[in-house]
């Protein structure tokens, strides 16, 4: 059976174009204009309740709700929590993206959502950034295809799309203050393609701009990025809004092309934007602007006519959840298999699965987690698949230190001295500012220090910009090691007798801390929590929980070597978790809890141990890969993922994921090595590999990573035919055609993932050795073939030239290379552009 696929650069034949739904009863947006008053206007441009765009309802103007994203519908109750966006990636499926897209937009459309915070689709510079599990990989192509066909997805739902962050926010230490420098042709090539694809191909309605500074003006206010690029070259006609408390100075705001401030009007209101019109340093025009690009969008998606878009609407559950085990299905890739899988369940009578990850449903952390509609945990998704005949157990295998929730703040141990007698409770000084500067502006006594916005909003002075000093005594009844936990938003320390142990200085969303100690019984110590709200939700707990003897010996170890002896095969759950790697903070390349060390010593005692990774990114593996027999990557892959794992391991799904970036052997082999921390401390990270990062830098490089762009192993096996053009000589203006046939020649069903790059051969300025261009994801039956063609136009053969500050072409000779990864080219062909 032999079938043709048409795949092409710019237009994806399964769906058609972004909704533009002709709507019957538009409105007048600029007759609307004209009677909203300069107040509202500059009241409007502020987010309101957080999480709305402000209602004018004596005006016919709706209040519009926002949610998180991207990987489901955060904050309104339980919903479908599909696979990270990096698994998303890794699926190289366009298909895929749309459905994910039109699922997170149904649900969102569900509940009268309607505005999603997604996709997300930074690029993946290194593995520590800790918000890579929310973004689309190294290749800025790659990227700017999933995303377009996600924001398709959603907006044919009726729902906008909102492309985040714009731009280079590739790590999360000090992400408000640092600067991503970098030069003209590299921040053209690398990090504004994905989203200029969303924009013009996908129609994307809404762009998110970042936290960070880029080349020294941060992105909320760099009229460089959002006038003259999104909305002058790219000719974006949506609506900017900033992240989260990411403005700086309300009137570059406003001047700089930010059409909406959240999750407040704190510094683009009427009284500083007001004042600033008054002045004649801003012009009431430039406000219209923003009201005219946010109001266009209630027409397009019908929001004028239709203000609860829930209404009527009837969600397909099946789908919903149908598609989310698809996207875990398709996004996990398999790294190593030596014989060891598919598993056959008539020879395995006990499975022991060892690791932290074993025994709950795992995500990143962040603004992204999402409370899962239906939960699995491994433990039970290999039980589910296995069968009754297979004994399954399943041992933790190593301390991961306290369990954070908000159960262990309810109750509340510390006490203050009132009179001279001890009271359960703290005392709180309150300062303007947040620097815990000057005289303290109030006091009080709280029972517990277990506080959130409204029970710290003690008058209008304090409902932002503020600081305070928590103190209180600790003393435990017994000699031995406690645990102090802190959690707030935004920054906060801890200090035990004056001495901190505890510092997370930054704005950022709920982020956990713990110090864990050793305390003498009937000794006092002195607890001091430092904290600071600098807009948004406010909140700040404290907790303290002895450490059983047990969690501080090598009981863990010892259980799981225990069971790993006697099973036939075991299963490392291992990796991170939405504790260490998570929105607001850059990880470690090592796993934690010491989980390298673990793997290695159940590899001793076992000879079938295969390794499931849940990760936004490379780990270290070097230390233990040897002595496994296989290797699973499974990113984050939401409520489904488990059973998708599961489903693999047994062989019910033919693993088909694709590493969407590059997975070097040490971290010292990362091109960003010397240039992703600042640290010379100027606030500036200047990205000095420039064009040659991720597989462009490897391709040039003798050193090679551990496994490349673009890797992934199946059950089956594909061949290539001979690459074809139609011709081989072309002008500029013409599309080059190429086709070959894919043939599975093994014993499974599958779906390969044919990647095309160019290679140019002789250039002006140096270029990639090669660059991916175009891809598809072709389902082939045993035995099947399909032809696939890509259509290439002008600008996959095109570089940006810093000194005409435009994409160019050259004439000459250029090479096409398809194959199976960014190493494993299979076919290639040459042509000549004229």
């Amino acid at each position: 059976m032999k079938t043709t696929l048409i795949a092409t650069l710019t237009l994806i034949m399964f769906v058609s174009v972004s909704c533009k739904t002709e709507h019957k009863n538009n409105i007048d947006v600029e007759k609307l204009i004209q009677k909203i008053t300069i107040e509202e206007k500059l009241d409007f441009i502020g987010g309101f309740k957080s999480f709305s765009i402000r209602g004018y309802e004596h005006l016919g103007i709706p209040e519009i709700r926002f949610a998180d994203g991207p990987v489901g519908v955060r904050g309104h109750g339980a919903s479908t929590a599909y696979a990270a966006s990096i698994s998303l990636a890794a699926s190289w499926d366009k298909e895929m993206a749309y459905k994910v897209g039109k699922a997170i937009g149904a649900e969102a459309r569900a509940k009268n959502i309607h505005v999603m915070l997604g996709p997300g689709m930074n690029i993946y510079r290194s593995p520590l950034c800790g918000r890579n599990f929310e973004y689309l990989g190294e290749d800025p192509y790659l990227a700017g295809q999933i995303a377009k066909e996600y924001v398709i997805g959603m907006q044919n739902e009726g729902v906008i799309a909102t492309a985040k962050h714009f731009v280079a926010n590739n790590q999360e230490f000090n992400r408000r203050n640092c600067s991503s420098d970098m030069d003209e042709r590299t921040l053209h090539e690398i990090y504004l393609p994905a989203f200029k694809t969303t924009v013009q191909e996908g129609k994307v309605a809404a762009v998110m701009t970042s936290y960070n500074l880029i080349n020294g003006v941060h992105a909320s206010e760099n009229n460089y990025l959002n006038n003259q690029i999104l909305k002058g070259d790219w000719g974006f006609d949506g609506f900017i809004m900033s992240d989260w408390e990411s403005t700086y100075n309300g009137v570059a705001c406003a001047k700089g092309g930010l059409d909406l401030e959240m999750p407040s009007g704190k510094l683009m209101n009427p009284d500083i934007l007001g004042l600033a019109i008054k002045n004649g340093e801003l012009n009431e025009s430039v406000i219209d602007d923003k009201i005219r690009r946010i109001l266009d969008l209630y027409n397009r998606f019908g929001f004028f006519e239709n203000p609860d878009i829930s209404i009527g609407y009837e969600l397909d559950n099946k789908f919903v959840r149908d598609v989310a085990l698809d996207a875990a299905r398709g996004g996990i890739v398999l790294l190593k298999n030596n014989n060891l899988l598919p598993l056959n369940k008539n020879e395995i009578k006990t499975i022991a699965i060892i690791g932290p990850n074993g025994n709950s449903t795992i995500s990143g952390g962040g603004s992204s987690i999402i409370d899962p509609m239906y939960p699995m945990t491994l433990v039970e998704a290999v039980k589910k698949v296995g069968g009754d005949n297979i004994d399954v157990v399943y041992e933790k295998g190593i301390y991961t230190g306290l369990d954070i929730s908000e159960d262990i703040f309810r109750d509340f141990n510390f006490y203050v001295y009132n009179n001279g007698q001890k009271v359960k409770g703290v005392n709180a000084d309150f300062y303007s500012g947040i620097k815990l500067e000057g005289e303290s502006i109030h006091s009080q006594y709280f029972e517990k220090l277990n506080l959130v916005k409204d029970e710290m909003h003690l008058n209008d002075r304090l409902e932002f910009d503020y600081s305070t000093r928590f103190t209180c005594y600790y003393q435990p009844e017994k000699t031995g090691y406690q645990s102090f936990v802190v959690s707030g938003d935004d920054g906060y320390r801890l200090l035990i007798d004056g001495e901190m142990v505890i510092e997370n200085w930054q704005q950022q969303s709920e982020t956990a801390k713990k110090y864990e100690c050793k305390l003498n019984a009937g000794q006092e110590y002195k607890i001091e929590v430092e904290y600071y709200q600098d807009g948004g939700e406010a909140i700040i707990r404290l907790s303290a929980l002895p450490i059983t003897q047990k969690t501080m010996t090598d009981e863990y170890i010892v259980n799981a070597i225990s069971v790993a002896k006697k099973a036939d095969l075991v299963i490392m759950s291992v990796g991170h978790n939405k504790k260490t790697e998570s929105e607001g903070f850059d990880r470690t390349f090592e796993m934690p809890y010491n989980q390298s060390q673990l793997i290695s010593k159940i590899a001793a005692v076992n000879n079938n141990v295969v390794v499931v990774i849940n990760a936004g990114g490379n780990v270290e593996m070097e230390s233990w890969i040897q002595n496994v027999k296989s290797l699973l990557y499974a990113w984050y892959p939401g409520q489904e993922g488990n059973l998708a794992v599961a489903e693999i391991l047994f062989g019910k799904t033919n693993p088909s994921g694709k590493l969407p970036a590059s997975f070097e052997t040490r971290l010292e082999e990362n091109p960003t090595y010397n240039s992703y921390w600042d640290d010379d401390e100027d606030l500036k990270v200047f990205y000095s590999e420039g064009i040659f990062m991720g597989y462009r830098h490897y391709d040039k490089s003798d050193i090679k990573p551990m496994f490349p762009f673009g890797y992934g192993l199946s059950y089956t096996t594909f061949e290539y035919s001979v690459a074809k053009t139609d011709k081989q000589e072309y002008e500029s203006s013409e599309l080059v055609k190429v086709s070959v046939e894919i043939t599975n020649t093994g014993s499974f069903d599958g779906a390969e993932v044919v990647q095309l790059y160019i290679s140019d051969k002789k250039s002006l300025l140096p270029r990639p050795v090669k660059e991916l261009k175009a891809f598809d994801k072709l389902h082939l039956k045993q035995g099947e073939s399909k032809i696939v063609e890509f259509q290439l136009e002008k600008e996959a053969f095109s570089y940006y030239n810093p000194e005409t500050h435009s994409w160019e072409l050259e004439s000459g000779v250029f090479d096409i290379l398809v194959g199976s990864s960014s190493v494993e080219i299979r076919q290639s062909v040459s042509i000549v552009i004229n």
